[in-house]
């Protein structure tokens, strides 16, 4: 079988935030969700799964992490800066937080982070692994 990483999210609206990663580029696979949930694809080894809060409190009843703080952030590579840039903008133009930490650029990677409608952490980046410095490369 494939390794593949569900990531859960609890969310406090399932319908806003199926339509905001939408619009970042997942895809929605009915087939692992309901009405409490569900499976955003980013790739065939990534999904998302976004989970009411009703839904999240089968799995845990950890608290929630206080609005405004963050215990994580997922990381996606994308093809391009150009494409770093357009889901920023796409953040930012359907409720989520564009440029959540200052942009950076170190020639071989771009980087920019986000949030979405609940404040989960997205660091987007771009990266050239042969335009890295050779001492990068070594580790």
């Amino acid at each position: 079988m494939t390794k593949m990483i569900f990531v859960s999210l609890p969310v406090a609206d399932l319908e806003a935030s199926v339509a905001f990663y939408k619009a970042l580029g997942f895809e929605q696979n009915p087939q692992f969700g309901d009405d409490a949930s569900a499976c955003m694809v980013w790739s065939e080894a990534i999904y998302a799964m976004l989970l009411t809060h009703a839904k999240w409190r089968t799995f845990t009843q950890r608290p929630f992490p206080p609005a405004g703080t963050s215990g994580s952030m997922l990381s996606l590579s994308m093809g391009s800066r150009d494409a770093v840039d357009a889901m920023n903008r796409a953040a930012a133009a359907h409720g989520g937080q564009a440029d959540v930490n200052p942009a950076e650029d170190f020639g071989f990677m771009y980087t920019r982070d986000l949030a979405d409608l609940d404040g989960h952490m997205w660091g987007i980046f771009w990266m050239d692994p042969a335009a890295m410095p050779a001492a990068s490369r070594q580790h």
